[in-house]
């Protein structure tokens, strides 16, 4: 600890209620301008959401709107999730400036990265919705629906309405985007000595308890889907223990070279 940490790390009440109005200010109009551009391009978001509905049924069939104000609704929901996902970097931008003076030099150096880290890994799970569990799904149920009219019986025919296929579609992306940030959570908690490898390591039955509770309760009711959360997860979890056990290793190497330098 240096006196120039000590310094930095100190400034008056004043001051950092000036700098957090600054700070979310800059949010705010973040905010704002990428809400407004998701709205303007809100209709091919949307077609490009409609994507895994037609990989999943193998045919063109459209959604359907129950609600004179459907669309719109649809419309804003896209812009509201498309502004707080494309601002993202941007207000954990401002908050790691804000309370990056708070911090000693060690500790900025340790945070950066998992902010560079949580975006990606929302994204990986945004992209295994999209590409493969959706599809997958949205086939499953549609092939349930269309058996229903097997053997003379009559038919169902399957039209859902695009507000409750975009909340869906959404549920799911927040929902995996956010569990996947299991890795970086427990880094971090290995990086402020919370949790550590071989406590980890002996967690892991209860972490698959876990994991498979939370699929069968997050994703749609049929076993590939659950499987489809559930292994991933786990490969996060195998990751979060070793990153975590690479940095007690490098805990330990640079603790035992300032013994080394002291003595």
């Amino acid at each position: 600890m240096t006196k120039e940490d000590i310094d930095a790390s100190e400034a008056p009440l004043l001051d950092h209620l000036i700098e957090l109005r600054t700070r979310l200010i800059y949010c705010v109009i973040g905010f704002v301008i990428t809400f407004l551009a998701s709205f303007y391009f809100s209709s091919d978001i949307l077609h490009l959401l409609i994507l895994p509905f037609k990989w999943g049924t193998g045919t063109d069939v459209s959604l359907i709107s129950i609600k004179l104000l459907g669309v719109f609704l649809v419309k804003l929901k896209i812009a509201m999730f498309g502004g707080m996902f494309i601002s993202f970097p941007l207000i954990a931008t401002q908050l790691y400036r804000f309370v990056a003076p708070g911090l000693y030099k060690n500790e900025r150096q340790a945070l950066f990265p998992y902010l560079i880290a949580t975006p990606i890994f929302f994204v990986l799970g945004a992209a295994l919705v999209y590409f493969f569990l959706l599809p997958v799904a949205i086939g499953f149920f549609y092939n349930l629906a269309a058996s229903t009219g097997d053997q003379g019986q009559a038919d169902i025919t399957l039209m859902p309405d695009v507000e409750a296929y975009l909340d869906f579609v959404m549920m799911l992306i927040l929902a995996f985007g956010l569990t996947f940030q299991l890795p970086v959570i427990l880094t971090l908690l290995g990086q402020i000595g919370v949790v550590n490898s071989d406590m980890l390591s002996k967690g892991r039955r209860f972490a698959i308890v876990g994991v498979c509770a939370l699929a069968a309760v997050i994703t749609p009711p049929d076993p590939i889907s659950m499987i489809a959360m559930a292994v991933p997860l786990m490969g996060l979890y195998e990751i979060a223990v070793l990153a975590v056990r690479l940095l007690e290793k490098r805990r330990n190497r640079a603790q035992a070279a300032k013994d080394a330098a002291n003595a």
